[in-house]
Formats: structure tokens, C-alpha cells, sequence
């Protein structure tokens, strides 16, 4: 029986003890004396957000495949227990074995999200290891970061030994074998980081040099030792078919964000939004075979007893096979009480057949997401959705009996007018108003529309990525004019609006954007107790002003300041298959308000069809 990290008395005082206790359902145990490599997982959040991540769950799986290699888990501790095992000085452990995380090999962070920097030095502080990596020794774990934040891995580069650029599934064993090589061969640990460097997507921050130009900016960023490369290449599996995938995901004791089985069905997406990382990222788009998706769930329903399945991707719609796969698991699991989730479909005909025969209209809302108030700002983003295609696909579903719908848009994105911030009322007024034209008795109830607006932030490897951002007070004054014209309209009660916090946004954009200097201000930041920034009642800006004012870091040179198209960007040194001349490109058609075709309808020339050694499934 494993012995637990925390007494019985220590689990009684903290919220929800079954995130700390391990022994979930399909975790992988394995004798720690018969393995060559451990491997702590991290996702530096609360253990219920981590449990519903799908790419944690894939790499467990693959690593624990190997017989030379356990695989565990950990996550940030909530502040309760975070407070314990600071005063009590207890490292932080890992919940298969409960052993110290500073004992194993590696130490691996998945990195979704700016506002979780702080939990990545929380996790680094707990286990007892150098917040920076010049100072570990041969006693503690390389530490490896991956995830979409990684694509601008400089603000946390001191923190790191290795990044990670591009999906795990390629490059990770080569890493495991190089180390175990390594570990036998009594060579330094910066031996191993040169050695590791060439291995085609691992980027050592430590093998190079930044050096700035007068105003601030990056004057070159450069390798200084011949194992490094000048261009770090996102790695990336072109079938996504045959690869790896659980069909033994970890079951947790208590609820998680997502309680389901998750069937990822293609990685990337054809669409071309301006603003949206994901879709340049993950470029080409690669879709799964039906049958693996049809075997994946058979097996995945019955070694999880979930009874729920969601199926994954930037846009599902899009998925060519969808109509089949969706009829399969209705035929199939529908009759057993299974449900099934399809987020991130286009509101059209087809989608309202599906979602009736899957969903209990009386209690769901559907979602459609114009992303702009005006067709003009539409084009200039590059959404390709018409009103036309919304108000029809609203008054579908109010005919088929849905009378909910949740509005999603995005404020401050370049160009936007007071006219475009209008518009999201007005086109709010106009689906309330296509509800009403629906005949009495085919209504359900009154008519509910919830608007929702995020705030722009003009991420790495986007079009938009010369883009300025507005300050906090700009972003508020914003919100204010959509708010005040919502109050405006004819049925306003049938109208509900909410908009995200301002600050949280800024900060959210100088850490997407920042370079090697922000790391300073980062770590006073967590000094001074900034811990769990994405929940709302953790977040202190004015801690983080703090750290900013006292490490001499300027927000706005990160934010509001114009970029020019020459700059030199913190993350130009890694290759992600689009090319920056393409980004430019779509930078400038954006402004002349035109539109590029999705890649379904013809090739717009972004690189990635041929990246990684083969080619885009639709050309």
C-alpha cells in the first residue's frame, strides 16, 4: 500500500483532499527500482483543470508505454495547501508514487496560458528547485516546458532548462533515450543540454545570447555554440491516425472541469481568423481516421465508465467524416444513455439536426461566435461568417425549439470603430428579433441571449501580431459604449451582457508578448504572492504593478506600443511552418478590409502544407 505524502490530519484541513490522494482509476503504477527515467507531468494549475487536459493525458500514456520510464502527475496545490507545505516544509510530491518531485528525472510543464506563469514557479519553489536553471546542479531535474505558450517561450526562459516547440507525440523519445545515454555516460549536465539542443524542435534557452537595440527592442538573438540552431522547427505528426492515444485515460475520484471522454478528431484548422493563434499554429490541418475514432470510443466508454463523449478540435464542423462519425455514436451509444458534446460547430442546418437529436433543447444554448459587431470588421478579420449566415442559422433554431443563444465577441481588435462596438447590440437586437418572427406556438418560453466580450490581445505568430492593444481604460470605455447601446434596444430584457476583466488582459498580453527582461518582474511578482492569476479571486493587479514598477519592466512597451514590420520579434527565432512574409501579408490585407479563402477553397500560400515532410490533407 503507498504510503501518502500528507497525514490524515493534514488532508482534513484542505478544500477537497481527493486532489492530492492519487490512486484515480487507470493510474499507472510501476516499481521506481525497475525504471531507467521518472518523469513528473505538470500542469500548473488546480488538479481539476489538469484532469480534463487531453494532452496531458495522450503523454502520460506514451511515456508509460515505455517500459524504462514511469510517468506521473502533479499539480499546483490550492492556496490552502500551499500555505501547509510551506510552513511545514514538506516538498511537493507526485500522486502515483508520492514522491518528492525534486527526485525525478525530468520535470514536465504544459504551458496553455499566460496567467498560470506564477503557478510554474510555484511548483518549481514547492519541490525545492532553483527557480533559475543556471543555478540546478546534477541533484535536480531538467525541467521542460511545452504547450501553446511555448511558441514565445522568452519571459520564461531563465526558468527553464528545455522547451519543447511543437506536438509531443515526434521528438520526446529521442529525448529519453538521449538521456538515459547521458546518465550512464558521467558527462556535466551542460553536456546534456548541448547534446539535447539537437534534436530537431528542443530549444535550450541557455545556448543563447539576446542582445537589444537602443529603444528596447531586439537588436539579434543568436546560438553561441555550434549545437544549437539558429531556427528551432515545430515538430508535428502528419498522421494523426496512427499515433499514440489513451483508451485507458486516468478516471478522477472527484468532478472535474470536463467529465467525459474526449475524442480528439483533427488536429488544425482550415479557417484563417487573423486574431487566432491555434489556427496559424497547428497548421496543417490533419484529420483522424473514422474507424480509429470509432474504436477509440468503444474502448475509451468502457475503461472509463464515463458517460459522455465530447468530440475535440479548432472547428468540427470542418471535420469531413463528421456526419458519419456523429450517426455512429447516436446509433450506437445514444440507446445507453451516453450523451454527446459538439462544441465548436457552425450554426447551419445540418449542425441543428445533430444537436437536436443529441441535445435536450429545453435545457441548452447554442453558441455562435461572430467575433465582430459589423460585417466590415468580419472582413478585416477574417471570420468569414456573414449576417446573413447568423441570423439564418438563429432562426433555425429558434424554429426547432431552441430559445437560448450565447453571443461570443471581441473588443479593441485593430480598426474596430464606435460604429463595429454598436453593432454587437445591434446585431444581438436583430436574432431577439428573428425569435419573435417564429409563429407563438413553436416558441419555448421567452427568448434568452446572453453577449459575451473578451479583449483583443494580438498573440506570437498571428497576422495581428504588429498589432497594438488597448489600455485597460480603453478597454472598459469600450465595453461601456456596448453595454450602453444594449440598454438602447427594443427588447434589452431579452438581452444579457458580460465582458472580461481589462487588467487581466493586459498582463495577459505583455507575458504573450514579452522577452527575456519580463522574467524579472514574473518572478517578483510571484515574491509577493501573485499565485492562481486566471481565478478572479486570486488575481491582485496591483501586486503585479509592483513587480513591474520595482524590476524597471514597462508594460506599454509590450502593449500599446507600435510595432514596425522590420521588428524583430522575441519568438522569431522558432519555425512554425507559416511564414512571417505570409503573416505580413494577411497584416495588410486586413487592413484593406479583404478577405482570404479558407484552405479547403484554395491554397493562400502560408507555408505549412509542406511543413514537416509532407503535405496539407486538402491540397
Amino acid at each position: 500500500m503507498r504510503k501518502l505524502a500528507l497525514s490524515d490530519e493534514i488532508l482534513m484541513t484542505v478544500e477537497k483532499p481527493a486532489r492530492y490522494i492519487g490512486g484515480e482509476v487507470n493510474a499507472v503504477m510501476k516499481d521506481k527500482d525497475q525504471v531507467d527515467i521518472r518523469f513528473a507531468m505538470c500542469f500548473p494549475d488546480v488538479y481539476e483543470i489538469g484532469m480534463s487536459h487531453l494532452g496531458i493525458q495522450i503523454l502520460y500514456d506514451m511515456f508509460n508505454r515505455r517500459e524504462d520510464t514511469w510517468c506521473e502527475r502533479v499539480y499546483s496545490p490550492w492556496p490552502d495547501l500551499h500555505k501547509v507545505l510551506k510552513e511545514k516544509q514538506i516538498p511537493l510530491f507526485a500522486l502515483e508514487s508520492q514522491d518528492p518531485v525534486k527526485k525525478f528525472d525530468f520535470l514536465g510543464i504544459t504551458i496553455q496560458y499566460e496567467m498560470c506563469y506564477t503557478n510554474i514557479l510555484q511548483i518549481l519553489d514547492l519541490s525545492g528547485i532553483p527557480l533559475s536553471a543556471e543555478d540546478r546542479t546534477m541533484d535536480d531535474p531538467f525541467v521542460i516546458g511545452g504547450g501553446p505558450c511555448t511558441y514565445n517561450p522568452e519571459p520564461l526562459a531563465e526558468f527553464f532548462d528545455l522547451f519543447y516547440i511543437g506536438e509531443g507525440e515526434t521528438q520526446y523519445f529521442a529525448l529519453l533515450d538521449l538521456y538515459k545515454e547521458w546518465k550512464n555516460s558521467g558527462k556535466s549536465r551542460q553536456d546534456f543540454l548541448k547534446a539535447a539542443a539537437q534534436i530537431p524542435g528542443i530549444y535550450v534557452p541557455s545556448l543563447y545570447e539576446v542582445t537589444y537595440a537602443e529603444d528596447g527592442t531586439i537588436a539579434k538573438m543568436k546560438p553561441i555554440c555550434p549545437e544549437a540552431p539558429e531556427k528551432v522547427k515545430k515538430q508535428i505528426v502528419m498522421d494523426v491516425t496512427n499515433t499514440f492515444y489513451p483508451e485507458k485515460p486516468v478516471v478522477p475520484y472527484m468532478k472535474a472541469t470536463q467529465d467525459r471522454v474526449v475524442l480528439e478528431i483533427q488536429r488544425g484548422c482550415i479557417r484563417g481568423c487573423r486574431f487566432c493563434q491555434a489556427g496559424m499554429l497547428y497548421r496543417p490541418t490533419r484529420e483522424r481516421d473514422l474507424e480509429m475514432l470509432k474504436k477509440s470510443a468503444y474502448a475509451m466508454l468502457k475503461n472509463t465508465g464515463y458517460e459522455e463523449i465530447s468530440l475535440s478540435s479548432l472547428s468540427s464542423s470542418d471535420y469531413s467524416q463528421l456526419g458519419e462519425l456523429v450517426n455512429f455514436l447516436i446509433d450506437e451509444f445514444g440507446s445507453k444513455g451516453i450523451n454527446i458534446s459538439l462544441p465548436s460547430l457552425r450554426i447551419d442546418a445540418f449542425s441543428l439536426d445533430v444537436m437536436s437529436k443529441v441535445q435536450d433543447i429545453r435545457k441548452s444554448s447554442l453558441t455562435f461566435a461572430p467575433e465582430a459587431g459589423s460585417q466590415r470588421l468580419r472582413d478585416v478579420i477574417n471570420k468569414g461568417l456573414t449576417e446573413e449566415v447568423i441570423l439564418d442559422g438563429a432562426g433555425q433554431a429558434f424554429e426547432g425549439g431552441w430559445n437560448r443563444v450565447k453571443l461570443y465577441f471581441m473588443l479593441g481588435q485593430p480598426t474596430e470603430t464606435e460604429e463595429d462596438m454598436k453593432g454587437i447590440a445591434w446585431l444581438a437586437e436583430k436574432i431577439s428579433e428573428r425569435y419573435y418572427e417564429v409563429p407563438k406556438e413553436q416558441r419555448n418560453g421567452k427568448c434568452q441571449i446572453v453577449v459575451s466580450t473578451s479583449f483583443f490581445v494580438p498573440k506570437p505568430f498571428t497576422p495581428f501580431q504588429w498589432a497594438q492593444m488597448c489600455t485597460k481604460e480603453e478597454f472598459l470605455h469600450r465595453a461601456y459604449v456596448v453595454n450602453h447601446e444594449i440598454k438602447e434596444q427594443k427588447n434589452k430584457k431579452s438581452i444579457k451582457y458580460n465582458w472580461h476583466e481589462a487588467d487581466v488582459t493586459v498582463l495577459e498580453g505583455i507575458l504573450a508578448r514579452g522577452d527575456r527582461k519580463v522574467a524579472k518582474a514574473i518572478r517578483s511578482a510571484y515574491e509577493k504572492g501573485c499565485l492562481f492569476d486566471s481565478w478572479g479571486e486570486y488575481f491582485h493587479n496591483d501586486l503585479w504593478m509592483e513587480a513591474f514598477a520595482q524590476t524597471g519592466v514597462d508594460p506599454d512597451f509590450y502593449t500599446v506600443r507600435e510595432r514596425s514590420e522590420e521588428e524583430v520579434f522575441p519568438w522569431d527565432f522558432i519555425d512554425i511552418g507559416v511564414t512571417k512574409k505570409f503573416l505580413l501579408r494577411e497584416w495588410k490585407k486586413a487592413h484593406e478590409e479583404k478577405i482570404t479563402t479558407n484552405c479547403r477553397q484554395g491554397c493562400s500560400g502560408c507555408g505549412a502544407a509542406t511543413f514537416g515532410g509532407g503535405v496539407c490533407y486538402e491540397h
